[in-house]
């Protein structure tokens, strides 16, 4: 009897808060079941620290970062004050006059000309909005791609957290099973108790160790994925610290759906769409020819009759025959795509917010639930439980049956307010809200 009371103790102990977990006593027990601390044991990662790590090894946000070089000369040189250099020529030339008095008489001339194209159909305004809607495009780029960093880590980072917190219930669980299932032996071997009873500690503490592996190797491999993210060995990770705390989302549905534009995915998608619409102007206007205007200055004729020659030249070629048909083509089946994407992700990410919400309302409630009935319900349970022990009216199968409940309670809650951060940080990420 005092060992079903024990039982019952041990039970009620799973109810404790997480601070207890790290006693000495709790840390005994898990090493006695094989359950081994994290290989830096003075160094915790939070969020923030996985999200710093991750933005400065990420690949995907390095290559965009890389590309906003290029925008960036590509804005400088469409605002320059003319598109197109001017051009300098220079003439040298040696003239040779025979006649009767000079066979050999040789005269020396020089001429030079400037000369500037300008283009006359407005393609500057129109390459500088170009560009200026595509360094908009890279940087909102960039904004997605820092937030899609941030939302695979955090995770990441809470599922390894989670699954850290399952893993010293399962330790706890296989204690207490172990024990249980020792201490039965021992009484079945003393006639006290029958081979049933034996038989079920033993299967529940075999079930327990089995528990206590899987969520091991799930850890494992949740910490590779979080390594991945971060660019580390998964041996260096450290161990995760935060808490599994939900937090109502400060925001309706209509204020995220009105918000939406501002998601930086969308904006840059805005942003190619009005690049390509600029590049279709250019690429119209460009069929309108550049005039090229010159002026020149040179020196001619016989040094007694020298001369000075100025020039003036307009140039302007006519558009009979390519008329820039390829890149107005071209120009018009971009900005046709740029604007289906643009439709296609509008619809998409208002689909993707309204559905994780939904999700989000679900998880939610589920968390209160278990918070507010199933766990309380399950104290009392266990309450009665060992009252009823004391008075010697249930017996083992009885006692495990709550201790069994009590433990899926705890795994359905961790689960449900893992799920709960998980769904609120990918909703968060769809809405386009600054985490």
């Amino acid at each position: 009897m005092r060992l079903i009371l024990s039982c019952a103790l041990a039970t009620g102990a799973l109810f404790v808060t997480p601070v207890l977990a790290q006693s000495p006593l709790i840390q005994a027990s898990n090493s006695s079941v094989g359950v081994h601390a994290p290989d830096t044991l003075t160094v915790r990662l939070t969020e923030l620290q996985a999200w710093d790590l991750a933005e400065k090894a990420n690949p995907a946000l390095r290559s965009k970062r890389a590309l906003l070089d290029a925008a960036q000369g590509e804005r400088t040189d469409a605002g320059a004050l003319l598109y197109n250099n001017p051009t300098l020529s220079l003439e040298r030339a040696r003239r040779q006059i025979p006649s009767a008095e000079s066979p050999s008489d040789r005269q020396k001339e020089w001429g030079a000309n400037l000369s500037q194209t300008f283009e006359i159909a407005g393609q500057g305004t129109y390459r500088r909005d170009a560009a200026d809607a595509a360094l908009n495009a890279i940087q909102a780029e960039i904004d997605e791609a820092q937030r899609q960093t941030r939302a695979d880590v955090s995770q990441r980072f809470f599922k390894v957290l989670a699954l850290q917190k399952r893993l010293e219930i399962e330790a706890q669980a296989l204690s207490l099973f172990e024990s249980t299932a020792n201490a039965m032996q021992k009484r079945r071997a003393a006639g006290e108790d029958t081979r049933l009873d034996a038989n079920v500690a033993l299967v529940e503490a075999e079930r327990a160790r089995n528990q206590l592996a899987q969520v091991r190797e799930e850890l494992s491999s949740a910490r590779d994925d979080l390594a991945a993210s971060l660019q580390l060995p998964s041996s260096s990770v450290p161990e995760a610290l935060g808490e599994l705390a939900m937090k109502a989302m400060p925001f309706t549905l209509g204020q995220l759906l009105e918000q939406l534009p501002s998601q930086p995915r969308l904006r840059a998608l805005s942003a190619r769409v009005d690049t390509a619409s600029a590049r279709l102007k250019l690429q119209r206007a460009s069929v309108y020819p550049d005039l090229t205007v010159g002026l020149g200055v040179a020196r001619e004729g016989a040094m007694d009759a020298r001369e000075k020659v100025t020039m003036l030249s307009v140039s302007l070629p006519l558009p009979l025959f390519r008329r820039n048909a390829t890149g107005i083509g071209q120009a018009s089946s971009d900005l046709t795509q740029a604007q289906i994407e643009q439709q296609a992700a509008v619809r998409d990410s208002a689909a993707q917010v309204r559905g994780l919400w939904v999700k989000l309302q679900s998880v939610e409630a589920r968390v209160k639930r278990l918070q507010g009935t199933v766990l309380p319900a399950l104290e009392s349970n266990q309450d009665l439980a060992g009252k009823s022990q004391r008075a010697g009216e249930i017996g083992l199968l009885e006692m495990i049956v709550v201790t069994r409940q009590t433990l899926d309670a705890r795994r359905d809650l961790l689960d449900a307010q893992s799920d709960y951060i998980i769904t609120r940080t990918a909703l968060e990420q769809a809405a386009g809200v600054q985490p």
